[in-house]
């Protein structure tokens, strides 16, 4: 069977991703990933040197996608199928170039974790993502932001006659083209990813990329890399050298003999053929290889503990198996960035498939053993030099035109092209995929000018060219607010503040007020940003006008959620339930306002009402990966009612988590606590 590429569709019971926040990503990013390096730590440089390369401070300039629940319905999704004799991939274009399935004809077996559901939550660094398949993680550490996103696909030539699937996009947060070239050699057991990020700048960029891949799991399941250490990585925010297999009396390779999640990135010797695989009871699953430029391979467990399984749950269906994830990476670890000078890429190939190995010795008490049965397994079924070779027979097809657009992903790519005139062969960001967010700023590249009575572009721009094009303008609403939000990214809060005050002077909506807002709560101004809040709030009617864009109706629940901790902190709980109750009710049914309907019956003194909202049962459906906030509420409200109006005491504490457990279903907690 030749190898061939074809539409298809895939039907899921999925919840809609939903629409973005109307709110700018002004705030800072999450710190799940910040590490606290113990004192004498003895870094490899590079390593040292990465770690505190150009950490990611700001979403900016993409935004939240925050719209989704946790309601869902059976729902057909465009996929892409590229298949030969021996392996079907399914791919699925329209979220971020997800391999949903890589299925292996001759056993039979589905080598990834297939999700059987698409239920988003709150893991990727702009918010929704989802379990499952292979993904393609660049940007910055963390989920990608085009986690569900789509992304642009196109057949194009193989390198032995055959076709290729390419997905590429423009990634937005560092600015950068990137491209998935996958190729099913006839005849092969393994699928061939190549990979290029190119930065076509005349200034270095950082760069990130980690492929991740999610494997079945039980308590058979054993993963192997040619390593004898690692660096642990868990919630408690610390990167600690530890011994491979076995560290605090535990064979990690294990994943359910975990009890909380962590991360593990092995330390693979330099001039070491570099690989990881997940096999289970009887020595069958994936593994995956690549040229030695991917130098990175990492396990990430959930562990066996309550809210690791909790956690699974949450990404699935109650009662479905499990699953690990095996990645490899440009880094050996995640927490770190690799500069890349201007003008030049990086470029990869990676192959995933089947691998089958003696189970008695993959499963022995002999490490060295195991690892060097999977290696040898390896090497018979897929030797190193036949990868090499590879690689050097796809470069040269890596600027192939395509032959046939499958599917389109965003005009950003466009709208620098339009810019800079960059050429990127193989990767053509078309003219015909500008779009409603790129237009304003087409309009400011060859006018000056935001295009008066467009409204408000949501979505921002924040790079240096962009930056200076939005100085020269003439003020405007637009102008202004966006002036502002690239100023803020570029660092200079003061000239953003000035930018965000004349933007309301144009009489524009309430976003200028939630940005000065935010840079009040940044500079540790609680009084003054709860002020800001109010106000914004006020500038914001209770029915928008009847010509409301998606961008306007959304601005009030979004709002609320953001002033509400703000007017808590600022000790003004009348007022933060004054800003619930102007919801209407179906909007409140919201899990995420239903906490905070909590902790303002907390903060104005009525803990039984705060607990009666627990008691009636509620999901926030984008609480973030290591969020304690449920937690920690509970344990808020169950001391206050332990203790009565009376001072808090240890003594109080210790009996109110006793007289109060914390509720599985509100156990999210990835850490020891």
């Amino acid at each position: 069977m030749a190898t061939s590429v074809r539409r298809t569709t895939l039907t899921l019971p999925a919840a809609p991703v939903g629409p973005a926040s109307p709110l700018p990503a002004v705030r800072a990013p999450g710190d799940i990933h910040r590490v606290e390096l113990p004192a004498g730590q003895d870094l490899p440089p590079d390593m040292a040197r990465q770690l505190t390369y150009a950490p990611l401070d700001s979403l900016l300039p993409v935004g939240i996608r925050d719209g989704y629940g946790r309601t869902r319905t059976e729902t057909t999704l465009d996929a892409l199928v590229i298949e030969n004799d021996r392996l079907r991939a399914t791919v699925l274009p329209g979220l971020g170039g997800r391999v949903h399935s890589l299925h292996h004809k001759p056993t039979g077996r589905e080598l990834l974790y297939r999700n059987p559901v698409l239920q988003p939550a709150n893991f990727a660094l702009n918010g929704a993502w989802f379990s499952g398949g292979i993904e393609w993680n660049t940007g910055a550490t963390g989920h990608t932001t085009l986690s569900c996103a789509p992304v642009h696909a196109a057949s194009v030539p193989a390198p032995d006659g055959g076709e290729m699937l390419r997905l590429w996009e423009w990634e937005r947060l560092r600015n950068l083209p990137f491209q998935v070239d996958l190729w099913l050699p006839e005849g092969s057991d393994f699928l061939y990813a190549g990979v290029r990020i190119r930065n076509p700048h005349l200034h270095a960029a950082p760069v990130y990329w980690w492929s991740n891949i999610a494997v079945p799991e039980d308590e058979h399941t054993r993963v192997l890399a040619p390593a004898d250490e690692a660096w642990h990585f868990g919630y408690e925010h610390t990167l600690r050298h530890v011994p491979v297999p076995e560290s605090g009396g535990t064979d990690r390779t294990y994943p359910l003999r975990s009890e909380f999640p962590a991360d593990y990135f092995y330390g693979i010797p330099d001039g070491d053929r570099r690989w990881i695989a997940s096999l289970d009871a009887t020595g069958h699953g994936l593994v995956h290889t690549s040229t030695d430029t991917l130098r990175g391979r990492k396990l990430f467990l959930w562990g066996a503990g309550r809210a690791g399984r909790r956690w699974q749950q949450w990404l699935t269906e109650p009662g479905t198996g499990g699953y690990a994830e095996i990645q490899a990476g440009l880094a050996r670890t995640q927490l770190e960035h690799v500069r890349l000078e201007g003008g030049t890429e990086f470029a990869w190939l990676e192959a995933y498939g089947p691998l089958a190995a003696d189970p008695a010795v993959v499963h022995g008490g002999d490490w060295a053993a195991a690892r060097r049965e999977a290696g040898d397994r390896l090497e018979a079924r897929l030797p190193r030099a036949e990868v090499d070779a590879a690689f050097a027979a796809w470069r040269p097809y890596a600027d192939a035109d395509p032959k046939e657009t499958l599917a389109t992903g965003s005009g950003w790519g466009a709208l620098e092209r339009a810019r800079t005139g960059h050429d990127l062969p193989g990767t053509p960001f078309a003219e015909s995929t500008l779009g409603p967010d790129q237009h304003p700023w087409l309009a400011l590249l060859h006018t000056g000018d935001f295009p008066r009575g467009s409204g408000v572009p949501v979505a921002p721009l924040v790079s240096a060219p962009w930056r200076d094009l939005l100085e020269s303008a003439p003020p405007g609403p637009g102008t202004d607010l966006h002036l502002g939000i690239a100023q803020w990214h570029a660092g200079d809060r003061a000239q953003a503040v000035r930018s965000w005050e004349r933007a309301l002077a144009h009489g524009t909506d309430c976003r200028p007020l939630y940005c000065l807002a935010v840079a009040e709560e940044t500079a540790g101004e609680t009084a003054r940003a709860a002020q800001r809040y109010a106000e914004a709030l006020a500038c914001v009617p209770d029915d928008g006008p009847a010509d409301a864009t998606e961008h306007i109706a959304p601005l009030l629940p979004a709002l609320v959620r953001a002033a509400v901790p703000a007017l808590l902190a600022a000790r003004r709980p009348g007022e933060a339930a004054a800003a619930l109750d102007r919801l209407p009710p179906a909007t409140r049914t919201d899990g995420r306002l239903a906490l905070l309907t909590a902790q303002v019956a907390l903060a104005e003194g009525d803990a039984a009402a705060a607990r009666a909202v627990f008691d009636h049962g509620f999901e926030v459906p984008d609480l973030r990966e290591g969020d304690e906030v449920l937690s920690d509420t509970w344990y808020a409200v169950a001391e206050r009612l332990t203790a009565g109006s009376a001072p808090l005491t240890e003594a109080a504490r210790t009996k109110a988590r006793t007289e109060h457990p914390l509720p599985e279903r509100y156990d999210f907690r990835m850490r020891a606590v």
